[in-house]
């Protein structure tokens, strides 16, 4: 095709050779990671979005959908965001210093951690949370392997689980507005809500007798 545009297969060769080149992989692999986080935010913010939204949140049909799109935009967007900013800035200080050091990861995390997540929101309230059990747990097992603390003589998972649920549910049952709404919400259904029926439509069937129109 001459003096017309490149035909596709020949400008796919081309793309192809591009994203071959070692030159350009630093770059190459913070944008594949913008798109990665784009894609796994979406990924699990849209089914947990879908059952939170239509268990629990009053409204229309348009107004639930419209909160749907929503939330998954914003994890998607958020977290898109976050891993373009961590892998650029560790791409920019290996190669300021020439090398990679644990430090790195930590800050470059810590900047986009305050830049991405810092607003104080349901979706940013939600991931941080859920990062900050698995830090726990991963600091915990961190320190054991260090030898900071000794090896339990017995698996120490059953005493966390009752830790965690006699707390959860001590402050559910009387410090309440500390818990996350979405966390309030589901032990409202839970534990609340199961103590209230008027026949058998609501105690089997229905959680709340539907409204007659």
């Amino acid at each position: 095709m001459a003096g017309g545009a490149a035909p596709p297969a020949a400008l796919l060769r081309a793309i192809n050779a591009l994203l071959l080149q070692r030159r350009y992989r630093a770059a190459l692999a913070v944008l594949k990671g913008f798109r990665n986080g784009a894609v796994y935010g979406a990924k699990i913010r849209a089914p947990h979005a879908l059952v939170m939204t239509f268990l629990f949140r009053s409204g229309s049909l348009r107004e639930k959908l419209k909160s749907i799109a929503q939330a998954t935009y914003t994890h998607s967007r958020n977290l898109a965001y976050f891993v373009f900013t961590y892998k650029g800035l560790m791409a920019l200080q290996s190669r300021l210093q020439g090398k990679k050091i644990p430090f790195h990861s930590f800050f470059a995390a810590c900047i986009g951690g305050w830049l991405v997540f810092g607003e104080n929101n349901p979706i940013n309230s939600q991931i941080v949370m859920y990062l900050l059990s698995r830090i726990l747990f991963g600091l915990s097992r961190l320190a054991v392997e260090k030898g900071y603390i000794p090896q339990p003589r017995q698996d120490p998972f059953p005493l966390v689980a009752a830790l965690v649920w006699g707390t959860v549910l001590w402050l559910f049952e009387y410090h309440r507005q500390t818990l996350q709404p979405s966390l309030q919400a589901s032990m409202t259904y839970l534990y609340d809500d199961s103590n209230v029926w008027h026949d058998i439509s609501d105690f089997l069937i229905y959680n709340k007798k539907p409204e007659s129109k």
